[in-house]
């Protein structure tokens, strides 16, 4: 579908010139209405639907000016009735505006009563007359990440945004479905059990849980009899056909008797009643329905008891507004959080039967002191709102047990609390508490519970010493607090402290039972007297040098966690504890292990990444009481240590399932496959060179890991004995590889994806290793945690949009954030309740670095991480957006009121803070991306990309140490993940593993050594004597392309890579007339002293939807192409000519060598100079006729070939038709031997208005060229001079 003409004069009118353009409109806004071709699986435009060149005109210039997209009502939810409506409501009107165009005046153009806004395909609101259409959408993509102001413009005009922001002239969903009616018609009512009433026709209605009759028929505004259902009857009418009566409950039940005329109907009501009519609770949940009032059905339900409008729009003063509320006389439970009120509704004061009141996320300031009112309500949540005080008043509420103010701006605890005495808890997370002060809660004796996580605390007030005796558990997470004395807390039994930092921790341990203390800076804990009812201490991630000694008497302790610490040994206590089930002393530096004595219960063991080279031979006998001491053990974790063998005692851990011991010297496989109950076995990594098995396998063995032991063969009889396993991991033998020395990348890569315990794989990943004409590569992870769609959304399409922003910009920083936000924009519906981490690593020639080569620009949002190893060490190119490891993130959060629940996820959602996808979590999960940019040096040796599940169980230095050495990136990307999967990765992990070789021993030039092929094979060219006379140049090591001069230009542009090949040899090449230049890289280019360009003759854009239903964005109009219907005709200007005007420029003098007259009299010398200014290595010097010429329309350059499913393709090499043209034959044959009679689609076009500029460069062309050396044409032809058009 092409583009529409505009209609008559009237709102159909184009835009008028910028001078007058409100002269004849009250609000100066255009309206263009189409009728738009809709996508049905993303409900965006065709491309296609786009308004004219006059509208575009009239946008550029001012960016102030934009688009507004008008939809009809969606049409999806409409009943039956308005199917007739369907084909004009699907009308769209694009309407041309301003930001200063008010909602009012869009109304009058389009002769609307009002407009709604839909956020995220979920929430409709109505805007009020003076708000901004188009400064809303400017606002929103501005917050997405957004800068320019020019690029605003165009996203604004772009009919995708419609998944994310759309605007409608009227409602667009019906509102039927709200109001509980769950059946209704007009049928034969009598009322009474008796048949003194005669039967008349009404309007019957079953709403809830009450049988609803009008008094008048058909008519619902009359008065109606409500008949309760509760507890109540359903029964047939025997004596009439397709009858039922309807009883209430209660001494005063009344009857209704409704006779249906059909079968169909009679079942349907029947079935529905008796649902009915078995409830004994009645709840309307009418959350997310976008409302602005309660239907009216509802106030007819005397029976509500609790009301769900969460995630809507109430409004006040309305007919069904919240100032109505009062008619409900028996509710009891009312939600509405997130409605965006501003301020308190003093009329739900009136509500006096309210036990439970939630206003969560509404805005509000402050309290009015009516809600001392509700003097039955024991639960008021007010979480999210921008509360600083409470009014005394509040203290009026004493069945008030339960009191929600967390996400608020309180800067202290309020004394309010000291009159509730029936709170126990104090819930006031992400508040603004900078101290905490002890003195204030020994006033409250009925608090026991106290939750400050996520505030700003950063010291402890204590007044006096008098002790608290009351306070039991305290949450003190995500604070700022370096040093803590609870040891006033005589009663404290549980404390969470983590990620605060802290360096020394005093507790009292009279009650104390479980201490969280992880991710800290703690040198010392002190508790005292001995908590002898503790059962659970975490201390990882601290300082600490050595375990408590009153952990070591702990009498209780069940798991002691002091992993990540600088632990140099392990108590001889603690091993002997009758109580400890776990212990987690992993990544320390223990040497050795105590020798048990005693039988102990221990269960689970880890003494991973220690310094240990032996275990006590005694650690698995048997102890004095005939018991065998770890008799209990079940995990036994011995990896990244240095030992040498196993104790075979280990077979005496008769229950013993689990046993992880990769990364050590082992050499004897240990005495394991004879235990009972071992599943799991992983032992690579190791020196085994064999293992001597049992005649049978335990038959509970189910996974068994031998891969990474480089000497172990397995022979078929091994083989066939471990066949029963469900996994069994071995190395494979290395397929044989041919190693060329003709070859070298600067790069490769390897994948490694694995599901874990999961049952589908949420990674996806992007491996481009010759992006953009094969000067740069692009590589790419994505996870979707619990979603494959998304990541394979992005697999898709993401280096698509990187290469039409790396058109659109050179600066590393703005295309790689426009990638993300258009990736973002492009996910459609599908991004709206989805979402997906994101890294993006592109490498590219270096034009800002003269000393590199080439440069890594790395942009990553989500917690997918990119790490480079320079000079063997770890580089870390990317950030972690989660809550936990970003607090300017976190902040940003809570400034923005979103609710982070104590699993630390933004909405109970995600722990993420930017995502691509998830729009319905918009404002407070963004898709901006981290971007950053370094240039590749010969000490750049890989580069590893990986989710979150592999980063969580693998340090940076670690997973570097474990590939340096590995030489196939495969084999590395593979080892990471099994490392990941040996550290108790249970969750989808992927890695990708890319060698860089961007230094000098990648480079392929002969000046280097590197020994080129001959015209056959690998054979010298001097080996070749008579070789036959060519009919055209070949291509093999780059110097020309093969050209057929029968093809059209147009039929070799519409197929990439066709006019250019590496693979023909070079038979046809005179060997002994022409010398062969040196081949160079990308890292030494070869100097040149012409320039030859080469642009496409014809090439067809498509609008057409791409493979996987994600429309493109790139069809602006291109300078130099009119357009034909669906195909575009570019103008062509292929020049060539003698660059002999830079032999005297300095620049190439200093740095190229000049060609000798031999070379100069054998043909013309040629330089090729890449048209892509993503390729564009070296740029060198063009005599001025040719940069003038190139100025002119008819000689613009086209970056890139639009395909059909709207994906930008670059230009091959093959564009690039001739790099060294030395070789160039002297008779006029094949390619150069141009047609006499040019073909008419092959003529170059040149516009009218550039006739006489293009005639006067060609004058000044042909007499600024040196007249040729007498002495020269004695020696040789004069060399010929080729103007071909293709």
């Amino acid at each position: 579908m092409g583009e529409v003409e505009p209609g008559p004069a009237g709102p159909l009118e184009p835009p008028e010139p910028p001078e007058a353009p409100a002269s004849r409109r009250p609000g100066g806004i255009r309206v263009l209405k189409r009728t738009m071709k809709r996508n049905g699986s993303r409900h965006c435009l065709n491309r296609r639907s786009r308004f004219g060149s006059r509208e575009r005109d009239w946008l550029r210039e001012d960016v102030k000016r934009g688009c507004v997209y008008l939809y009809g009502a969606d049409t999806a939810t409409a009943t039956a009735a308005s199917t007739s409506a369907t084909a004009s409501s699907s009308d769209l009107h694009l309407v041309l505006c301003t930001v200063d165009t008010p909602a009012s005046e869009i109304c009058a153009g389009e002769g609307r009563e009002r407009l709604y806004l839909q956020l995220h395909g979920d929430l409709v609101r109505r805007l009020e007359p003076t708000e901004r259409p188009l400064q809303i959408v400017y606002d929103y993509l501005s917050r997405l990440g957004f800068d320019d102001p020019v690029r605003i413009q165009e996203e604004a005009a772009n009919p995708d945004l419609g998944c994310m922001l759309r605007f409608y002239g009227e409602k667009p969903c019906q509102m039927d479905h709200l109001d509980r009616i769950l059946l209704s018609g007009i049928y034969n009512v009598r009322k009474g059990k008796t048949q003194l009433h005669k039967w008349a026709e009404r309007l019957v209605v079953l709403c809830g849980t009450c049988l609803i009759v009008s008094s008048v028929k058909d008519c619902q505004t009359g008065k109606m009899h409500i008949l309760p259902l509760v507890g109540g009857k359903v029964e047939e009418v025997k004596r009439r056909q397709y009858c039922l009566a309807f009883s209430s409950a209660g001494a005063q039940a009344q009857t209704y008797h409704v006779s249906f005329e059909t079968l169909a109907e009679y079942q349907r009501w029947q079935r529905q009643s008796s649902k009915v009519v078995s409830q004994r609770i009645s709840t309307v949940d009418l959350s997310c329905h976008s409302l602005e009032e309660v239907p009216e059905h509802l106030f007819y339900s005397q029976d509500i008891t609790y009301l769900n409008l969460r995630h809507n729009f109430m409004q006040l003063e309305r007919p069904g507004g919240l100032d109505t509320f009062y008619k409900f006389s028996q509710l009891k439970g009312l939600n509405l959080s997130h409605n965006k009120l501003g301020s308190f509704p003093v009329l739900l004061c009136e509500i006096s039967t309210l036990t439970e009141l939630n206003l969560s996320c509404n805005g509000f300031h402050d309290l009015p002191s009516q809600i001392g009112n509700l003097l039955n309500l024991q639960t008021l949540c007010l979480d999210g709102n921008f509360l600083t005080t409470l009014p005394e008043e509040l203290g009026n509420l004493q069945q008030l047990s339960s009191l929600g103010i967390s996400f608020n701006n309180f800067s202290q605890i309020p004394k309010v609390y000291e009159k509730l005495t029936m709170l126990d808890k104090v819930v006031m997370a992400g508040n603004q508490l900078e101290v905490l002060n002890l003195e204030v809660l020994n006033c409250m004796s009925h608090v026991k519970h106290v939750d400050l996580r996520m505030n700003h605390l950063k010291t402890m007030v204590i007044e006096n010493l008098e002790g608290n005796k009351y306070i039991t558990h305290m949450d003190l997470r995500d604070n700022q607090l370096t040093d803590l004395d609870l040891s006033s807390l005589c009663s404290l039994e549980q404390l969470h402290c983590e990620r605060n930092q802290l360096r020394e921790l005093t507790l009292s341990g009279f009650s104390l039972r479980t201490l969280y203390a992880n991710s800290n800076r703690l040198t010392a804990v002190n508790v005292y007297p001995v908590p002898s009812l503790l059962t659970s201490l975490e201390l990882s991630r601290n300082l600490l040098e050595c375990v408590p000694d009153w952990a070591c008497e702990a009498k209780k302790i069940e798991i002691l966690d002091v992993s990540y610490n600088l632990l140099t040994e392990i108590p001889m206590r603690i091993l002997s504890s009758l109580s400890l089930r776990k212990l987690m002393v992993g990544h320390n530096h223990v040497q050795n292990l105590p020798a048990l004595v005693e039988h102990i219960p221990l269960e689970v063991l880890d003494i991973q990444h220690n310094l240990l080279t032996r275990l006590p031979d005694t650690l698995f006998s048997k102890a004095l009481n005939k018991l065998n001491k770890l008799e209990q053990l079940e995990e036994l974790n011995l990896s990244g240590n240095k030992l040498k063998t196993i104790p075979t005692t280990i077979a005496n851990c008769k229950r013993l399932h689990t046993l992880v011991a990769h990364s050590n010297h082992i050499s004897i496989f240990p005495e394991i496959l004879q235990l009972p109950q071992i599943q799991f076995v992983d032992l690579s990594c190791n020196d085994l060179t064999e293992i001597l098995i049992p005649e049978s396998l335990p038959a509970t063995l189910q996974d068994l890991d031998l891969t990474g032991n480089t000497n172990l063969v397995l022979e078929h009889k091994t083989l066939d004995t471990f066949s029963h396993i469900t996994t069994l991991k071995i190395d494979q033998k290395p397929l044989p590889t041919t190693d060329s020395t003709v070859t070298s990348t600067f790069w490769s890569h390897g994948l490694a994806e694995m599901a874990g315990q999961r049952n589908k794989l949420c990674i996806s990943a992007l491996a481009v290793d010759n992006f953009a004409e094969g000067v740069g590569a692009v590589y790419g992870m994505f996870d979707g945690d619990r979603n494959e769609e998304l990541p394979r959304l992005l697999q898709c399409t993401m280096a698509d949009v990187l290469l039409e922003e790396v058109q659109q910009s050179t600066n590393d920083t703005v295309f790689m954030a426009h990638t993300f936000l258009v990736s973002h924009r492009k996910l459609g519906m599908a991004g709206q309740k989805l979402g997906s981490s994101a890294l993006l690593c592109y490498i590219r020639p270096d034009t800002a670095d003269p000393t590199s080569s080439f440069s890594l620009t790395v942009a990553n949002v989500g917690t997918c991480q990119a790490v480079l190893c320079r000079s063997g060490k770890p580089l870390p190119l990317s950030k972690v957006f989660s809550l936990e490891q970003d607090p300017e993130e976190a902040q940003r959060v809570k400034d923005q009121k979103a609710i982070i629940t104590e699993d630390n996820k933004v909405n109970g959602v995600t722990c993420c803070t930017r995502l691509l996808g998830c729009t319905y979590l918009y404002p407070w999960i963004l898709p901006k991306p981290h971007i950053s940019s370094t240039p590749l040096t010969i000490q750049d040796e890989l580069l590893i990309l990986g989710n979150k599940a592999l980063w969580e169980h693998l340090s940076y230095t670690e997973a570097v140490n474990a590939v340096c050495h590995v030489q196939d990136p495969l084999a590395a990307a593979k080892k990471l993940c099994t490392l990941a999967q040996s550290y108790g990765c249970q969750d989808n992990v992927g890695a990708m593993v890319v060698y860089l070789n961007v230094g000098e021993e990648g480079c392929t030039c002969e000046m280097n050594g590197l020994t080129l092929p001959g015209p056959v094979g690998f054979a010298s060219t001097a080996a070749i004597k008579d070789p036959p006379k060519p009919t055209t140049p070949s291509s093999s090591s780059g110097i020309a392309s093969e050209f057929s001069s029968e093809m059209s230009t147009s039929e070799v542009s519409s197929e990439v890579g066709s006019t250019a090949s590496d693979e023909h040899n070079t038979v046809g090449l005179d060997a002994a007339l022409l010398s062969r230049p040196e081949r160079r890289c990308s890292l030494h280019p070869t100097p040149t002293s012409g320039v030859f360009q080469r642009q496409p003759s014809c090439a067809t854009f498509s609008s057409n939807q791409s493979d996987n239903g994600l429309d493109s964005d790139d069809d602006q109009p291109v300078e130099g192409v009119m357009t034909n219907g669906s195909k575009v005709e570019v103008e062509v200007d292929i020049h060539c000519c003698r660059g002999r005007q830079l032999e005297n420029s300095p620049t190439l003098r200093e740095n190229f060598p000049i060609p000798c007259l031999e070379e100069r009299a054998r043909g013309l010398v040629f330089g090729i100079r890449r048209q892509n200014s993503v390729n564009s290595g070296i740029l060198l010097p063009v005599s001025k006729d040719k940069t003038e010429l190139q100025k002119s329309p008819s000689t613009s350059c086209l970056y890139g070939k639009k395909l059909s499913n709207g994906s930008i393709v670059p230009l091959e090499d093959s564009l690039n038709l001739i790099e060294v043209a030395t070789e160039a034959p002297r008779k006029k044959t094949g390619y150069f031997a141009a047609p006499a009679q040019l073909e008419p689609e092959d003529q170059f076009v040149v516009p009218r208005d550039l006739e006489e500029e293009v005639k006067e460069q060609m004058k000044h062309h042909q007499e600024s060229r040196p007249e040729p050396d007498s002495s020269e044409e004695g020696r040789t032809e004069l060399a010929e001079e080729f103007d071909t058009a293709l």
